[in-house]
């Protein structure tokens, strides 16, 4: 990409007003001509820009774009790296394909629409285009370290602190297990962690999260909402990015290099703070068969712990189990 076209949309990004291209010129620290040719570049990869008598401003809310996803983020391993697409198949698809490639590990891949997105269990993710983020992380993970239980505890607590952190109203997520994230008990947010070798193992987090628009009511079976609804209109979506990027790239670090134990216990305790679940009776299915019960507390590595009808106490993985 070009860093001067990229330079002058950090400058408009930062800002919400009208400015002449002298303005930004100035902010941008580049001459006249050269922020003139950096706007005409950033309409050519499909920046849209609103034009007054005044100026020129980004349209809000911003597509997405990897230069500012990856502007100053910090993070030591996961989104180092940001592709984004206007379609694919599926992110996570893609993020797998490229675990092949050089310098992968952490790479955060993205798309404005998915003609396949997949949920947990074989369900099919549909969003509406332009709208949300459908966002894959790839972790190349040789020797194995990343427990596909833990790091799906770990994304729902990325994305609840992430909103907890950027949305600016009063929104309280919950997190329903094993990798749900919702609002006022409706689903906003699904997390998918698929584990391949590929040939390498490959750990892929897929995270879909209704930011500006939910699904079609047709295509449901549970209630979701999008957190604009919650919000008092349009969210960025490359905030809600670069905020879940940051908290899941914290927790993963956690997960490979810190004392286990102590990591288990941090993620339960995060985890069950946010977790309506303890001590309610629910329904879930697991390997074609269906349990019953009360729920006694949720294990980071070992799935959920529930106390049946029958009195017997079993474990049920996340990987293969679902909340009726």
């Amino acid at each position: 990409m070009n860093p001067e076209a990229n330079n002058l949309l950090t400058v408009l990004y930062a800002r919400r007003a009208h400015a002449s291209v002298n303005e930004l010129a100035a902010a941008a620290n580049l001459s006249l001509a050269a922020a003139a040719k950096a706007l005409d570049g950033l309409r050519a990869r499909g920046v849209v820009l609103e034009e007054s008598p005044s100026g020129v401003r980004l349209r809000r809310p911003v597509n997405l774009d990897a230069h500012l996803i990856e502007h100053g983020l910090g993070t030591r391993r996961v989104g180092r790296n940001a592709i984004v697409f206007g379609e694919v198949e599926s992110t996570s698809d893609v993020a797998l394909a490229s675990s092949r490639q050089a310098g992968a590990d952490g790479l955060a891949v993205l798309a404005e629409a998915q003609r396949a997105g997949r949920g947990r269990l074989g369900r099919r993710w549909v969003s509406p285009a332009g709208a949300n983020v459908l966002m894959s992380v790839l972790l190349l993970d040789e020797p194995a370290r990343l427990s596909g239980e833990a790091l799906t505890i770990a994304a729902g607590l990325a994305v609840a602190e992430a909103v907890e952190r950027t949305v600016p109203a009063a929104v309280t997520p919950t997190l329903k297990w094993p990798n749900d994230v919702l609002i006022d008990d409706a689903k906003v947010c699904g997390i998918l962690v698929e584990v391949r070798r590929h040939p390498r193992r490959a750990v892929v987090v897929g995270v879909g999260m209704n930011v500006n628009g939910a699904p079609p009511p047709e295509t449901l079976t549970r209630p979701a909402t999008c957190l604009s609804d919650h919000a008092q209109g349009p969210l960025e979506r490359i905030d809600l990015v670069r905020s879940v990027l940051q908290r899941l790239d914290a927790w993963v670090e956690q997960i490979t290099d810190g004392d286990a134990a102590a990591v288990t216990r941090r993620l339960h305790d995060q985890w069950v703070t946010r977790c309506g679940m303890i001590n309610q009776r629910v329904t879930v299915r697991c390997g074609g068969e269906r349990f019953v019960g009360r729920v006694l507390d949720i294990d980071p590595l070992e799935g959920l712990i529930l106390q049946t009808d029958s009195g017997q106490q079993i474990r049920l993985p996340a990987a293969t189990s679902s909340v009726e």
